[in-house]
């Protein structure tokens, strides 16, 4: 299951290589683009609900993975352990949580800060300026700052540093519609790696796993 799937992009890839694939959202809009983007896949059903109402049977899934998502949901902790339920014994969780920056110096801490004021500014606004604003964001921060860090990589320099340099080798289409996903969205939390370990484990997650790479947290754990 692909809890909170919006445009389907990482079911794209995960469908071929599962026997079935369930993807969940909350907005129709996301799910209409999901099922044109998903229109050749023959073993997926779309499913418009919450994560606080999953359309599944308790321990049904083989595997669940939720990337993106679950900060902007008021209660993080009770939409892992919901999606918790639904896991068999044995059954991976995939998830990618914003993080609190807990592993960045206090000026890299800073310019997030600054960046969120506009977050709270453009989030507030109506849905067609949002959309027009996130996309000149990612035109002239995201693809500027991304292309910046290949060419450091390029020269033989770690580019860890730089800001957005996660998006190095990322295709335009993904800057947009992550532009869109950290400035369009009202609610938006963060967390540290040990809160992130916290909720896995109260859920009922074990030999939980975080990527020591951006973009940060990743993290998977195993159904109890």
């Amino acid at each position: 299951m692909d809890v909170g799937c919006g445009s389907g992009r990482w079911s794209v890839m995960v469908a071929p290589r599962v026997g079935y694939l369930h993807l969940l959202d909350a907005s129709a809009d996301a799910l209409n683009v999901a099922r044109a983007n998903l229109a050749d896949a023959n073993n997926v059903t779309f499913h418009h609900a919450s994560v606080g109402d999953l359309p599944l049977p308790d321990a049904s899934l083989d595997f669940a993975f939720s990337l993106g998502v679950l900060h902007h949901v008021p209660d993080t902790k009770a939409a892992i352990s919901k999606i918790s339920t639904k896991l068999k014994p044995g059954a991976p969780f995939l998830i990618y949580l914003y993080y609190a920056l807990d592993n960045r110096p206090a000026w890299y801490r800073a310019l997030w800060k600054f960046s969120n004021v506009f977050r709270v500014v453009i989030s507030s606004l109506p849905e067609k300026p949002r959309l027009w604003i996130s996309q000149i964001i990612a035109v002239f921060v995201y693809w500027p700052l991304a292309r910046l860090a290949a060419l450091v990589e390029r020269l033989g320099f770690s580019a860890a540093a730089l800001p957005l340099e996660s998006y190095k080798h990322r295709a335009f289409y993904v800057m947009r519609t992550d532009a869109y996903d950290r400035f369009c969205t009202r609610l938006e939390q963060r967390f540290t790696r040990d809160q992130i370990q916290d909720m896995l484990t109260v859920a009922g997650f074990q030999d939980i796993r975080f990527s020591e790479r951006v973009p940060y947290w990743c993290a998977v754990g195993i159904k109890r």
